[in-house]
């Protein structure tokens, strides 16, 4: 059963609450928190990219840099860096745009979203390359051509390269493929237990320098801004903490990992993005990261009223 773990309060009320589970592991993989259904299965949705960059790596996939494999990992924001990204992926490996079976949308982040909205409608405006997991289907149309594979239908579950990804997400989560759903983007998705998507985290943070999964988690700590955004939660918590591996996932799913082994998972029930930051950084506390003013600015948004601060988000004392 899922638990309170996210408070809002407004003028010293309680007006709000978000609820939950989470784990946490220390190094050596034992439990360090477990609050609420952390052994049931949910949807990782976008923590599972990494697995899905593992994937491809393995099959051959060769990225011309680190930022590249950090694309191809990424729930990216759209912005101008992010597309270029894209679209040198695609070009290398002779695809465009319409080769992309991710559906169009708009770029996620505000400022880039109002310029391609300017004069358009939505409708007219939204493209493949601006939809958050594009980065990662142009890298897998680039494993597809390597492994002379189909392009066309690579999302579909019996395509090789999705028995590939089944696989590789079974291997590093230790959980068999079982009752597969369809992610925002039109992948297969597998449901994962909370303990084992922060075990999985913990082996790609642990990985020996050179191997496929530490490739992978490299990316991601170099360039955290390349598999978020401008403000996005993983760009401004990484940057906080040093040597941290994370990735957020759609409706309330983020996971991470320290350079120890230590690892973190957590669903907020409803979904609620306002309760993540708050969430995130209660538990890099409990996991012992050190505290700056950075990290206490993250974990306590501010609650608004006439424009002024009059209350905050956070993690429920003593819950965790």
């Amino acid at each position: 059963m899922s638990m309170d773990l996210v408070e809002v309060v407004r003028s010293g009320f309680r007006e709000c609450v978000h609820r939950g589970s989470a784990v946490a592991l220390r190094p050596d993989g034992e439990p360090l928190v477990e609050v609420g259904a952390v052994h049931g299965p949910i949807f990782p949705r976008s923590t599972n990219k990494p697995m899905q960059a593992l994937t491809l790596l393995r099959n051959g996939f060769e990225p011309a840099d680190d930022a590249e494999l950090a694309i191809a990992t990424a729930s990216h924001f759209g912005e101008a860096d992010h597309l270029r990204l894209v679209q040198r992926l695609l070009d290398r490996f002779g695809c465009t745009e319409d080769d992309l079976e991710c559906p169009p949308d708009l770029p996620f982040e505000e400022q880039a979203r109002a310029r391609v909205l300017a004069g358009s409608d939505r409708a007219q405006a939204a493209r493949r390359i601006y939809m958050n997991c594009s980065g990662k289907h142009a890298a897998m149309l680039a494993t597809c051509k390597i492994n002379d594979w189909p392009t066309r239908g690579y999302l579909e579950v019996g395509h090789p390269l999705q028995q590939a990804v089944l696989e590789t997400i079974a291997d590093v989560t230790g959980e068999p493929e079982t009752d597969l759903g369809i992610d925002g983007c039109g992948l297969p998705i597998v449901p994962v237990s909370l303990v084992n998507l922060a075990r999985a985290y913990a082996a790609f943070a642990t990985a020996a320098p050179g191997t496929p999964e530490r490739r992978v988690a490299d990316a991601i700590r170099a360039h955290p801004r390349v598999i978020s955004g401008t403000d996005g939660p993983d760009f401004r918590v990484m940057s906080a903490t040093p040597g941290l591996v994370c990735k957020i996932g759609a409706d309330g799913v983020h996971a991470g990992a320290l350079p120890d082994g230590s690892a973190f998972a957590y669903k907020i029930d409803d979904g609620a993005d306002r309760a993540r930051l708050p969430l995130t950084l209660a538990i890099l506390q409990r996991m012992g990261v050190e505290w700056t003013d950075e990290h206490a600015e993250l974990a306590a948004p501010a609650v608004l009223g006439g424009g002024a601060r009059v209350g905050i988000i956070r993690a429920i004392p003593g819950v965790l």
